[in-house]
């Protein structure tokens, strides 16, 4: 096809690069946590079908790929370009990322394994969540927290928090904290 091109040219290579360091700390944080995992050799499993092999590998596939990306950005320039300046969109969309991520790390360090039963945590988490990116809004009826918007999330959360642990514990045999 002429004058088609990929959407790598179109894509700034600082972005990439900072895609790449992400992917990389990603994979080097599931292959720490699956090397810490228990291995139970007191029960005589395989080898092979130790907790932790699979997402060892995954996380050594990610720093791999992620490697090959900040390479291909160094290529593209990624040290030599101007940097952009955010617009006022881009720079909301950055606030509401650090938000969500900041609500995961802390329903996995605050609220799970604590005491509180898994479905519960999840609950809270999942209406948090919900209530709280919908405060985010950029509609202004949207951003608006009724009655009505505190019961579906609270709906939501529950009902996704039995589903996710229905389905780990009864089809996945994996018991939760």
């Amino acid at each position: 096809m002429s004058g088609s091109s990929s959407s790598a040219e179109h894509r700034p290579a600082r972005a990439d690069l900072h895609d790449a360091l992400g992917w990389i700390a990603l994979g080097v944080a599931v292959l720490v946590g699956s090397l810490t995992m228990d291995r139970l050799e007191n029960q005589n499993i395989n080898p092979y079908t130790v907790p932790g092999l699979l997402p060892g590998l995954l996380g050594i596939a990610m720093v791999i790929l992620g490697s090959l990306l900040a390479l291909r950005s160094w290529r593209r320039g990624a040290f030599t370009e101007p940097r952009p300046v955010a617009t006022p969109e881009q720079r909301a969309q950055r606030v509401r990322i650090a938000v969500v991520l900041a609500l995961c790390i802390g329903y996995g360090v605050g609220l799970v394994g604590h005491g509180i039963p898994y479905w519960i945590a999840s609950a809270i988490f999942v209406a948090t969540t919900i209530l709280v990116l919908q405060r985010m809004s950029a509609d202004e009826v949207r951003r608006q927290l009724t009655p009505a918007s505190w019961a579906k999330a609270i709906a939501i959360g529950v009902c996704a928090a039995l589903v996710i642990q229905g389905v780990f514990q009864e089809l996945f045999l994996v018991r939760l904290p």
